[in-house]
């Protein structure tokens, strides 16, 4: 089941390729894109992880942070992150609890035939812990740029006044 705009964000506590935990709490009061790829070092996965490295000083600017989360061990992480330069934590989530809280595992089309495996899909979660947005089976071209505009968007939306 895909987490729902509106819903609360499940939680998560995960270890990262600092080698320290990460909770969804550690980012409380701030916007947070959560996005799930299939695999480290691989091209869709490299090409995802590089863009949003090249947005993280905009998405900084905008109050927000990005964590990548995928079922590689923190190990594999490390490698990933150094060959490739990623700007933001990487979490492993060996036993999918977290991939399956957010709806991110599950039953996908591989080359025409039907296998379970990770649902590349992104969250951006707003400041007081819901899901502002939520994209599934992502396709990596312009994506980023989509996550973008939709922080932007959403940001925007939040400052207006309440109608009186």
């Amino acid at each position: 089941m895909v987490v729902k705009v509106g819903a609360i964000a499940p939680d998560f506590r995960l270890e990262s390729d600092s080698g320290e935990a990460v909770t969804l709490r550690d980012f409380a009061g701030k916007w947070l894109i959560v996005y799930f790829y299939p695999r480290d070092n691989t091209p869709g996965c490299t090409i995802e992880a590089q863009q949003f490295s090249e947005a993280v000083a905009g998405l900084r600017r905008l109050g927000a942070g990005v964590v990548g989360v995928s079922k590689d061990s923190v190990k594999s992480h490390c490698g990933f992150r150094d060959k490739v330069g990623i700007k933001f934590p990487l979490l492993s989530d060996p036993d999918l609890t977290v991939h399956r809280a957010y709806g991110a595992w599950g039953t996908k089309t591989m080359y025409g035939k039907k296998v379970e495996g990770t649902i590349r899909s992104t969250f951006l979660i707003s400041p007081d812990g819901t899901v502002a947005r939520a994209w599934g089976r992502v396709k990596v071209d312009g994506h980023v740029d989509a996550v973008v505009r939709a922080l932007r968007a959403s940001r925007d939306e939040a400052a207006k006044p309440a109608p009186t």
